[in-house]
């Protein structure tokens, strides 16, 4: 993807956000120069992977199959570890918050996780699908009935269902369920509240060539992507 396309992503995005009432946290707003001279105070963000996050999936064309994602908070993975190793309750996030956009009609393709929960929410604009199957043993598409809960009611669905969920709904995906969403009828913001969230290990797509778009700098960054912190912070620091 071109800067310059991630850039203008960005711009729109924000303004959508606030006009769905949503507002972002500070960070979301520093500038590049500003990174560089941020400390060990802002480890949480770097090591965590807050920020914006804006993928193509690997395969060039946003606009038909892409998702733009801005994590608010986020635990790191190896507070799992911590907590198998009876480290006292409460010493590291167990969870994590995102706000995802899609436009209509685009596509987050075919995907599940191996360890993570979440909550899928339609946060407003226009109807979000969502089409769901078990995977098999060897990580295929399963036959097999699916089971989902849409806030708090339990259904049991046909393998490939289609789900569209209005403003204000939601459905909780459990680990090892593919799940495909776009949205119909107009922009829309998604909330996700779940586990905590590694975007590098905790992802299995069944056709998608990678998480992480590669950039083309055509332009300076408006905002720095959570891939970005290595340049600006991480390097920098000796790492974060």
């Amino acid at each position: 993807m071109k800067r310059s396309k991630i850039n203008q992503i960005i711009r729109r995005a924000d303004e959508f956000i606030r006009s769905r009432g949503f507002y972002l946290p500070p960070f979301a707003y520093w500038q590049p120069d500003e990174w560089r001279g941020k400390g060990p105070e802002v480890s949480e963000i770097v090591e965590n992977h807050l920020g914006w996050d804006i993928t193509d999936f690997g395969k060039g064309d946003f606009d038909t199959e892409g998702l733009f994602l801005f994590t608010i908070r986020n635990g790191h993975s190896d507070n799992w570890a911590r907590q198998a190793r009876s480290v006292p309750l409460g010493t590291g996030k167990l969870y994590a918050e995102k706000l995802l956009i899609e436009e209509d009609r685009q596509v987050t393709p075919m995907h599940f996780h191996w360890a993570k929960m979440e909550d899928i929410i339609n946060r407003g604009g226009g109807t979000l699908a969502i089409q769901l199957y078990n995977a098999s043993a060897d990580e295929k598409l399963d036959d097999t009935p699916v089971q989902v809960s849409l806030d708090g009611v339990a259904r049991t669905l046909d393998p490939g269902s289609v789900l569209r969920l209005s403003p204000g709904e939601s459905i909780t995906l459990p680990p090892r369920l593919y799940h495909s969403f776009w949205a119909e009828g107009g922009r829309t913001l998604i909330g996700e509240v779940s586990l905590v969230n590694d975007d590098y290990r905790d992802n299995r797509f069944l056709d998608a060539p990678g998480r992480f778009p590669e950039i083309e700098e055509d332009e300076p960054p408006l905002y720095l992507l959570v891939t970005d912190y290595q340049h600006f912070y991480g390097v920098k620091r000796g790492g974060a």
